[in-house]
């Protein structure tokens, strides 16, 4: 008897384990790459002298994925070459004691303070005007933690800066009899620039210009420089470009010795050429683009094949058969990254001769491409695919809109293939938002201008069929190239399209926000993160909250960004992307295209520390491009508005910060600032949380996503800022 009660003791321990160990199993967390290098880096912190493995870590972290936990072994990795951990023996890791000292970059605010941001630490640090010595906004700096009391967050100052941002700025000159200054345009930047007399390269009073600092004595509070570039006076549009341009350090011209280097390039293929490709130029062939696109980089042909399937051939313009590696016009490619697209004028990445003559691929010539050749379904499932370097000639330029039109009236050129890819694309299209991919609808702004640039009106860009219809083949091209590459048994260094999960603590915000609307989701819709953002965006569809949720959707998004490790690309939900279809305008493109034919022809994988540093290039110019796109755009609204100063306007609550309201106009997406000094009927607190301004006394409360009245109360060309006020 007592034997038997044991043993049913020794069953229900058993038992009792078993169930315990099944829900952690339930449990198993699933973090994307930048929460687990935070995670990581926390282990190693809290047990300094211990050391771990991958397995090891996952473990603490609950992590039973394959695909995470090798997730982990990577990013220990990158910890051991960033200096952050030391790997005492094989695959086992300790952290790298470096006392009270890190590195990071400078986010400076408009009133001299900073934070430092640091994969060092979890928590940005803050810094004083003071204690920056003299580092500005974007610089890379060694910093000096100080210590901190339990609940405060972490202080420290600048003890060496180790790579400037920019030696360079632009901004007005104001001179007098004696001496002048430079006014920076950059708010950030709190210092003003004593420029010597015979440093100002005839410059007058009021100028837009770019000065270099040459020195910055000690005991002085500003820095010296001269003036290297005059743009001229504020409100030409030439000046305000060039200046917008030269605040990120970008190109506005191309040099002469390169332009010459493209003109010796030959334009006849030769026939030695044409016969190691596969030849499409009797396959019905053309191009879909902007009205206003001369660079046309990509191709679709199409055939009906006997057994009902489609052939489709993605084209995609051979740009680095013209340009050889390492060559001058390949440095200076290399080095602009992409080309910037601007409201009245794109700075190519190429010569002209290249991007839009010799690789372009205009009607009815030959042109060299590189291919991805899908055979699709009627159901859009792709059968098989390949991928080679082939000739076309594009039998026709469609714009979308007058391919579009082609649609709509069921007849004209090449009607067959066209419904025959829109009806394919539909279906693809239908297919990627059922497997996940997230769908922003945003409004594109463009603007009609007179020959001198002056804005004359705006109107918004139309998504159409034809527009989706490209989308989703290049898409698929761009996917299939990654994934040909990313699943090999052995995968080699590569160039990825990566999309990192949404902030955590911004979408804790957004469930609190729609709770507060009333919204509620079902225990599928909440089960992660991209289901509870792809269920409650489809719920406001229509709804008058549908600009404040996606609104704050987007802001907690990732940015996307070129990378060797990929970890996928979230908003699309693929797990496999990167850029191969617009080798034109983006140098990203160009290292893919020489990537892939180097594996086709069977080399070894090529150096990743190289391509890691030119994907951390190309994702920095993609930044500093997008943002002089957005200072143009905000230039012309400021323009276009300027004469209707006292107009009533009404808008939409675009963003509430602790200095006032931003509000979007909705018939023209103007933006402007409601400064909350001017709001005099009450005393308004600003609400992080809730995105909201409330009045102290009356309670009136402005939140993100609200339809206002507004007065248009001054425009600031040199600021690019509009000011309203609430009627």
């Amino acid at each position: 008897m007592q034997i038997k009660v044991l043993t049913l003791k020794k069953n229900h321990k058993r038992i009792m384990k078993k169930s315990r160990r099944k829900n952690r199993n339930q449990l198993s967390k699933v973090y994307n790459a930048k929460e687990l290098k935070v995670l990581c880096l926390q282990i190693f912190r809290k047990t300094p002298s211990k050391t771990h493995n991958y397995k090891q870590i996952a473990a603490r972290l609950n992590i039973k994925d394959s695909g995470q936990k090798q997730l982990v072994n990577k990013i220990l990795q990158q910890l051991k070459e960033k200096n952050k951990i030391e790997e005492i023996s094989r695959g086992k890791y300790r952290l790298l004691d470096k006392g009270n000292f890190i590195t990071g970059i400078v986010e400076q605010s408009t009133k001299g303070f900073a934070f430092i941001k640091s994969p060092d630490i979890d928590e940005d640090v803050f810094i004083t005007q003071k204690n920056l010595k003299r580092a500005f906004d974007g610089d890379t700096v060694r910093i000096y933690l100080y210590a901190t009391r339990t609940g405060k967050s972490p202080e420290g100052e600048v003890v060496e800066i180790l790579e400037r941002s920019k030696t360079c700025i632009v901004g007005t000159i104001e001179i007098s009899k004696t001496f002048s200054f430079l006014i920076p345009s950059d708010r950030k930047i709190p210092y003003d620039i004593f420029i010597p007399k015979e440093e100002t390269m005839g410059a007058y009073d009021g100028d837009i210009v770019k000065v270099e600092i040459t020195e910055w004595p000690t005991k002085t509070k500003n820095p010296i420089g001269k003036v290297v570039e005059v743009f001229g006076a504020p409100g030409e549009n030439d000046t305000e470009i060039h200046a917008i341009l030269a605040q990120y350090n970008l190109p506005y011209s191309y040099p002469e010795a390169l332009v010459a280097e493209a003109e010796k390039i030959p334009e006849k293929i030769s026939k030695e050429e044409i016969v190691k490709r596969e030849d499409f130029r009797k396959k019905p062939t053309f191009t879909i683009d902007p009205e206003d696109a001369k660079d046309f980089d990509d191709a679709l042909s199409v055939v009906k094949l006997k057994n009902g399937n489609y052939e489709i051939g993605v084209h995609i313009a051979d740009v680095t058969h013209y340009i050889k590696e390492d060559s001058k016009i390949d440095k200076e490619a290399q080095e602009r990254a992409t080309s910037v697209y601007l409201v009245d004028r794109v700075v190519p990445m190429l010569p002209e001769r290249l991007s839009n003559f010799i690789c372009s691929l205009r009607p009815n010539e030959e042109k060299l491409c590189y291919s991805v050749i899908f055979e699709i379904n009627e159901n859009a499932d792709v059968k098989k695919y390949r991928i080679k370097k082939t000739i076309i000639n594009s039998d026709k330029r469609f714009t979308y809109a007058n391919a579009q039109e082609v649609l709509d009236k069921e007849e004209g050129d090449f009607f067959e293939e066209l419904n025959s890819l829109n009806i394919l694309a539909k279906k693809i299209r239908k297919k990627r938002f059922k497997h996940g991919a997230i769908n922003f609808d945003r409004t594109e702004v463009k603007f009609n201008l007179d020959e001198n640039g002056a804005p004359l009106g705006i109107h918004f860009k139309e998504s159409l069929e034809t527009n989706h219809l490209i989308e989703e083949f290049m898409l698929l091209a761009n996917k299939y190239v990654a994934t040909f590459i990313g699943k090999q048994q052995k995968p080699k260094t590569f160039v990825y399209r990566i999309h990192d999960e949404p902030d955590g603590e911004k979408i804790q915000a957004l469930r609190r926000i729609t709770k507060q609307l009333g919204y509620t989701l079902t225990d599928e819709e909440n089960k992660t993160k991209h289901s509870y953002i792809k269920s409650i965006l489809g719920k406001v569809k229509g709804k008058k909250e549908q600009t404040l949720i996606e609104t704050i959707a987007i802001r907690s998004m990732a940015k996307a960004e070129y990378s060797t490790t990929n970890i996928g690309h979230y908003g699309l939900h693929f797990d496999y992307y990167s850029h191969f279809t617009s080798p034109i305008r983006r140098f990203p493109d160009m290292m893919v295209h020489r990537l892939l034919f180097a594996y086709l022809n069977g080399e070894s994988s090529k150096n990743e520390n190289k391509y890691s540093d030119l994907c951390k290039h190309s994702s920095k110019m993609e930044n500093l491009s997008s943002k002089a796109e957005r200072d143009s755009i905000k230039y012309k609204q400021v323009e276009f508005m300027s004469d209707k100063i006292g107009e009533e306007f009404t808008g939409i609550i675009s963003g509430v910060a602790e200095w006032g309201i931003y509000v979007e106009i909705e018939e023209n997406k103007c933006e402007g600032l409601v400064p909350i000094r001017d709001m005099t009927d009450d005393f308004y607190l600003f609400d992080e949380q809730d995105y909201t301004i409330v009045g102290k006394r009356y309670k009136k409360k402005y939140q993100l996503g609200d339809k206002i009245t507004i007065e248009i109360a001054k425009a600031n060309i040199y600021k690019k800022q509009l000011d309203f006020l609430i009627l």
